[in-house]
């Protein structure tokens, strides 16, 4: 058969250039040990911080709902799709961020390309941080407004960008937590230039949810920023709440226009039932269960003392995001696989999801780890690693 788009010389290429990725069949719950493909790793490359994916509570309320509700929703959320569960699930996420209403999304991705859809257009421009996550610049790219970027976590650089570019609407997006650098961004910094140029704020909030803040509802409770100075937060529900999905949260004006306007929104499956009854249960021991909180600030310091000890210079970040910055893809590669040897699961992370001469280990801790997973983890990376000039200066 012919080969018009030239496929397989671009998977060939991709080859060669050590871009090539490969799925991974996982053969256990999620956990901080994991049996992938019939052996048992420490697992280091989960978004699953706060441990609750497998948490036999969130099964339990996932199994009850299945026996109430099935198992599909059956169809769209505006159809008849929108069932009790959702409901009651919206009404606590907009309670527990802070907002005044939540609307419930199949993916973040989604989300993202649904709201700034539905408020950007022709006209309009987005401004977004140049690390921002990849569904954030197709979501603006999509909306057909202009798209401008400003240097990372640079609140002049986009001060400038604002003055200068037309629109009608400006939306301002960041990362609240960057999935790739684990560090956060200047969000008071940044809401303050949005209002001076009468421009929205719009923060994803992906990796910050459930982990920061004083009761785990992200980066808007850790700098303690109402509604009025962020009017549009978007949280996901497969990471630290450990289920599936995701919302966005603002003013009752904002939810309503996306209820009308949201393609992502309006033209695809509810989540089933039994993801939003788990996500309640989540919402609950997340508020009663600080301990996994403290115990993930006292993991993420306890591996950042022992890796400066041993020489490793880890990005800035005192996230559950831990990168260590390697530079080359094949040597990312290398060491991923020697880790592999040894029993860890670690991502090597290459372009294009970083910029290119800046791929890295995504090293993740989650509160189901241990003092004694910690230190196993720093005795393989210092083995790994020793003889390889690692650097954190991008």
């Amino acid at each position: 058969m012919s080969d018009p788009f030239n496929l397989a010389e671009g998977l060939a290429e991709k080859k060669q250039q050590h871009l090539y990725r490969k799925r991974l069949e996982v053969q256990s719950p999620q956990g901080s040990e994991i049996k992938v493909e019939g052996r048992d790793y420490l697992n280091f490359c989960s978004n699953d911080y706060l441990g609750l994916a497998n948490h036999p509570d969130l099964v339990q309320s996932f199994k009850d709902a299945a026996n109430r509700y099935g198992v599909g929703s059956g169809a769209s959320h505006l159809i008849n799709g929108h069932s009790s569960a959702h409901q009651n699930l919206e009404l606590e996420l907009a309670e527990f961020t802070g907002r005044d209403r939540a609307l419930l999304f199949s993916t973040g991705y989604m989300a993202n390309l649904g709201v700034i859809s539905a408020l950007c257009g022709r006209n309009d421009a987005v401004f977004e941080d140049r690390l921002n996550h990849a569904s954030l610049i197709d979501a603006a790219l999509l909306s057909r407004a202009t798209l401008k970027r400003y240097r990372h976590n640079d609140c002049a650089h986009l001060e400038e960008t604002l003055r200068h570019t037309k629109g009608n609407r400006k939306l301002v997006v960041t990362d609240g937590v960057f999935s790739m650098d684990g560090d956060l961004a200047p969000v008071p910094e940044l809401a303050s230039v949005t209002q001076q140029h009468q421009a929205w704020l719009m923060v994803d909030d992906a990796h910050g949810i459930g982990f920061l803040g004083a009761k785990g509802s992200g980066t808007l409770e850790q700098f303690n920023l109402p509604q009025q100075e962020v009017p549009i937060l978007m949280g996901t529900l497969g990471k630290a709440l450990g289920t599936f999905g995701a919302f966005i949260a603002g003013s009752e004006e904002l939810i309503e226009t996306l209820i009308q306007n949201a393609r992502t929104y309006i033209y695809t499956t509810a989540l089933p039932p039994a993801v939003a009854a788990a996500t309640r249960t989540s919402l609950g021991l997340i508020k009663t269960e600080p301990w996994r909180r403290q115990h993930l600030a006292e993991l993420i310091s306890t591996f950042r003392s022992g890796a400066e000890r041993i020489g490793l210079n880890l990005m800035p970040s005192l996230t559950p995001i831990q990168p260590l910055h390697v530079g080359d893809a094949k040597q990312a590669i290398e060491i991923s696989e020697e880790l592999r040897r040894a029993g860890f699961l670690i991502s090597a992370i290459r372009p294009p999801t970083v910029p290119e001469g800046t791929s890295r280990l995504r090293i993740t801790l989650t509160a189901g780890h241990t003092d004694q997973h910690i230190a196993a983890l720093l005795e393989a990376l210092d083995k790994a690693c020793s003889n390889r000039n690692l650097s954190a200066n991008l």
